[in-house]
């Protein structure tokens, strides 16, 4: 029991970032848990959608389902999708910025990977 106190880790971890992509100010919060995280991206305080995707045994595309919202939306599932193939956890995005073209979602999907690189612990 005497190096338990010390390999406790909280939680739950909070990280937030923001970022000024095609004059556009984009909000970052990711809230990390030990196998997963929620990766919520938006302009204003809004949860309009929610997709969860993980990894399984059966298939090498990581398995993923939309909870909340429009289901002719996929990009949270697609982002979903890419971050649980690249963490190998449990992820749940909530995409929350108005519809727009694919340079805008690839912009703002750097913008993650580059924050992931810098702080992988919070991922």
């Amino acid at each position: 029991m005497e190096g338990c106190a010390a390999a406790v880790l909280p939680a739950v971890s909070l990280h937030n970032f923001s970022e000024k992509i095609s004059e556009q100010q984009v909000h970052f919060h990711v809230m990390g848990m030990a196998d997963c995280f929620l990766l919520w991206i938006g302009t204003a305080p809004t949860l309009s959608n929610l997709a969860v995707a993980m990894c399984n045994r059966f298939d090498p595309v990581p398995v993923s389902t939309l909870l909340l919202g429009d289901t002719s939306d996929t990009t949270s599932s697609s982002f979903a999708q890419r971050l649980a193939k690249k963490t190998k956890k449990q992820v749940f995005v909530s995409y929350n910025l108005p519809l727009a073209d694919g340079n805008f979602i690839l912009l703002v999907e750097n913008r993650i990977k580059k924050e992931m690189e810098s702080f992988p612990e919070k991922f």
